[in-house]
């Protein structure tokens, strides 16, 4: 049980009753997001946009100002859309503070949300609005036509950060004990 008066914890009357403190009024979350996730999906998104390059054919077709910004933009969007995946998940979850989550479906769910939107995504862009074009080396999904790559991006770098991210978390807290 809390001390009286901690975050999570309800006084009613001279009774203490442990309530569960939603993760977006944990200030622990949103210092665990602000200064540990979204500095490693930012890290594995951009390196993930500049090594996937040559899958595009802006890789061959465009001048090296055009190639950063692409690069620059895709890594801001890609940050984007992790938070609004993890956020989602944390709802659909009903998470709590950081130790209480069930860190498997924390996972599953933001990855499940990010190759969901990436599918569309990449139809979008690719198909209907041809904002972008596979070279001949992006291997492509069957039946869908999705690339591999941004598929593979959105299995493997959010559940990348959220992982170390929480490392980093479990051990900075055993310091501080």
């Amino acid at each position: 049980m809390e001390a009286l008066g901690s975050p999570g914890v309800a006084v009613t009357g001279s009774r203490q009753i442990a309530a569960r403190v939603p993760w977006y009024r944990s200030e622990s979350v949103w210092t665990f997001i602000a200064l540990r996730f979204i500095p490693l999906l930012a890290l594995f998104s951009l390196s993930w946009e500049a090594i996937q390059l040559p899958l595009y054919t802006i890789w061959y077709q465009a001048e090296w100002a055009d190639i950063a910004y692409a690069v620059v933009h895709c890594t801001a969007g890609d940050v984007l859309i992790g938070l609004f995946a993890l956020f989602t998940t944390l709802v659909a979850t009903r998470a709590g503070p950081i130790g209480t989550w069930r860190t498997a479906y924390v996972a599953a769910g933001t990855v499940a949300l990010t190759v969901s939107y990436t599918v569309f995504s990449e139809w979008m862009n690719t198909v209907v609005h041809e904002n972008w074009t596979y070279s001949s080396l992006m291997p492509l999904l069957p039946v869908l036509g999705t690339g591999l790559s941004p598929l593979l991006q959105w299995v493997i770098v959010p559940s990348l950060a959220l992982h170390m991210a929480l490392r980093v978390n479990r051990a900075l807290a055993s310091k501080s004990n």
